[in-house]
Order: structure tokens, then C-alpha cells, then sequence
């Protein structure tokens, strides 16, 4: 999250206007800013959205440490993060247009949302009928995409082993694998790809139709991934930094202080390694596929992933918004009183019902 004052405060201010009332949106670059907002799992660049108001496509839909969606109208590192409720930008735009009621509609609608990963998204503004260009609009980067290719390679390979039976070094991405095989050169591939698309019960040509769908699938798990690989370490280092505060004397002397942090720190721990759990059922799930590929083995394996989309965005992003706010705001340490309030006031709430949301799923995996 974004500091808003000197001290890293994630305060809401008031956004800056010119002359007659409208908004003074103070970005970056709007294609880099979009393409963060894609790959993130707390931002949502209105941009994404079919929006008719030209202003409000500037704006951006975050989730702030208390997991609330707010409206962010500017960010940069002079004037730090304008961010207003929802309820407030009819007022900062147009409010008696009706073009921006009917904006003001979608996006209340959408901020509901646990999480803002283009793979949640997608599944909410279908269930919303927002209608959304998902081809463009919701994927990941490039840069993003190029930097998932690794862990890529563990649904890969056993794709090229199966069809090859060897292994193949020059797929770099999931784009290459599809020429790879649109075009097979050998005939004991074209065999080999025929005997896929049997097991598959599709005619031979939609192969790559099948990989297409194949790689989206497994690149929003390798994103969730990797999204996980950064967060874990962070709650690990939090928990440390919450044993030091521990054998603080204002901590030791008061029982609930005691309380508060062994309650958080189990919360944090079983969060966790539930989710860890979760995606070590996926990688089991996977490698059963391709024992026993068929069409209904892959619609199961499919079904499984994208119902687990919301809740995995869900827990995902509050816990990546709690510890990014923990990391920006003690990098240089911070006295006990001080390290207690930003627990009571910046890491508890919320942190029940991310709790909550993953242990009902992961009781739902079967």
C-alpha cells in the first residue's frame, strides 16, 4: 500500500480539484499503471471497465489494509495516495449525469469483490454481466506472463513428455508450446497428438484450442503461485518480528496484550499453511491428469481450479495488503507501543474472516 503521509499512514485524503469541481488525476504512465493494476491482486484500474464517464477511467479500485475498496484518484510519491469511498465520486465527477450513475453502478457492484486478480474478475463480472473484452482486458501483462514462464515448466513438461517423449529446451512460454504443436514435423508426434485428442474426445485440430485453454488455466495457478511464494516469507517475518515484541516489558506485564499476539500468530499460521496445502492438492490433482487424461479428468481438474479462484484471490490479497502496509511501514524497526497499535489497528480486523474464507475452502477440496 501507499504511504499518505510522513509517517506511512494509509489515511484517506481528500482528492485535489481544479476550477468548476473536477478531479486533478495525478498518474504515471497509463499503460505502465494498467499493466501494475493487472498484475495485482489488490488494484483494479477502472480503465478495465466499460465505463462511460472519461474521467473516472483514470481511476483505480484498491482494497486498503482493512480489506476495504476504496476509489484511488491519484498516486505519486509527492502527494501520496488520494483515495475517497465510493459512495464519494459522484461528487468529484459528474453527479447529476446520468452516464455516471450508471458507471457508479458498475463499480459499486464490482468492489464487492475479494479480490481484484483478473481471475476473480473474470468470474465476477460474468456473475454481474459486466460485459469486459477478457482477451484483452483481463490477462496479465506480458512482463508478468514472461515471468511466470518458470513456473510454467511444471505443467509443461509433462504436456511435451507426453506427446515428444523427450523433453524439449526450446519452449520458453505457453505461446511456444501452442506453435509447437499446431505444427508438428515428425510423424511420430502427429500420432502421438492424434492419441491425445482421442483421449481428449476432440477432433485432432482443436489441439491447440485445448492448449489455449490448457495455459490459462495453469498460468492463474502459477500467478496464485507465485503470488504465495512472495507473501509466505513475509508472514514468516512478521511472526518473528511479533516474538521480539513479545518480550517487551509493556507486552509481558498485560495478559491480553500476550493473547492478542498468540491469537494473530496462529491465525497467520494456520492461514498460511492451509493455503500452502491447497496448492499442493492442485500439483497432486495435475499429476493425476496425465495418468488418466481424458475430457471429463480435465473439466474436473478445471472446475476445481476456477472454483477455487475467488477464495485463493480472496485470502491472497489480504494477506499481501496487511504485510505490504507492515513492510513499508517498519523497515526501520518501531517501539513496542507503537509496533501494538498498528496490530490492534492495521493487522486484526479483517484477519478473521480471511481465516474464515480459507478454512471453509479448504474443507470444500475435496
Amino acid at each position: 500500500m501507499t504511504a499518505n503521509d510522513k509517517r506511512g499512514r494509509d489515511r484517506i485524503r481528500p482528492p485535489a480539484t481544479t476550477g468548476g469541481g473536477s478531479v486533478t488525476l495525478a498518474h504515471g504512465t497509463a499503460g505502465d499503471r494498467d499493466d501494475e493494476g493487472r498484475d495485482a491482486l489488490h488494484i483494479l484500474p477502472l480503465s478495465l471497465l466499460p465505463l462511460e464517464t472519461p474521467g473516472l477511467r483514470r481511476a483505480r479500485l484498491i482494497k486498503n489494509v482493512r480489506l476495504e475498496t476504496v476509489a484511488e484518484l491519484f498516486n505519486d510519491t509527492q502527494t501520496g495516495s488520494g483515495q475517497i469511498r465510493i459512495d464519494q465520486l459522484a461528487k468529484c465527477f459528474a453527479p447529476d449525469d446520468p452516464a455516471m450513475r450508471r458507471d457508479l453502478h458498475k463499480i459499486v457492484r464490482i468492489a464487492d469483490a475479494a479480490s481484484f486478480d483478473v481471475y476473480s474478475l473474470r468470474l465476477e463480472m460474468r456473475r454481474l454481466n459486466i460485459n469486459v473484452d477478457e482477451a484483452n482486458a483481463l490477462r496479465l501483462s506480458d512482463a508478468k506472463r514472461a515471468e511466470l514462464t518458470s513456473y510454467m515448466r511444471v505443467f509443461t513438461r509433462p504436456l511435451i513428455e507426453h506427446v515428444y517423449g523427450e523433453r524439449v529446451d526450446h519452449v520458453g512460454s505457453m505461446d511456444d508450446l501452442i506453435r509447437l504443436f499446431a505444427e508438428p514435423d515428425v510423424e511420430e508426434v502427429r500420432r502421438r497428438l492424434q492419441s491425445t485428442a482421442d483421449r481428449l474426445d476432440i477432433p485432432l485440430h482443436e489441439i491447440p484450442v485445448f492448449l489455449e485453454e490448457y495455459a490459462d488455466i495453469f498460468l492463474s495457478l502459477a500467478y496464485f503461485k507465485r503470488c504465495l511464494d512472495d507473501i509466505v516469507p513475509d508472514v514468516q517475518g512478521f511472526l518473528v518480528w511479533m516474538t521480539e515484541l513479545r518480550q517487551a516489558n509493556e507486552v509481558r506485564r498485560d495478559i491480553r496484550q500476550s493473547r492478542m499476539l498468540d491469537e494473530i500468530g496462529r491465525d497467520l499460521t494456520d492461514i498460511a499453511t492451509s493455503i500452502t496445502g491447497r496448492f499442493e492438492s492442485f500439483d497432486n490433482r495435475s499429476r493425476d491428469f496425465w495418468r488418466h487424461m481424458n475430457a471429463d479428468s480435465f473439466r474436473s481438474i478445471r472446475d476445481l481450479i476456477v472454483t477455487h479462484h475467488l477464495t485463493i484471490g480472496g485470502v491472497l490479497c489480504g494477506l499481501a495488503v496487511k504485510m505490504n502496509l507492515w513492510k513499508l511501514r517498519f523497515s526501520r524497526g518501531g517501539g513496542p507501543n507503537r509496533r501494538l497499535e498498528f496490530i490492534r489497528s492495521e493487522i486484526l480486523p479483517g484477519l478473521a474472516h480471511i481465516r474464515a474464507i480459507e478454512q471453509a475452502s479448504r474443507n470444500n477440496l475435496c
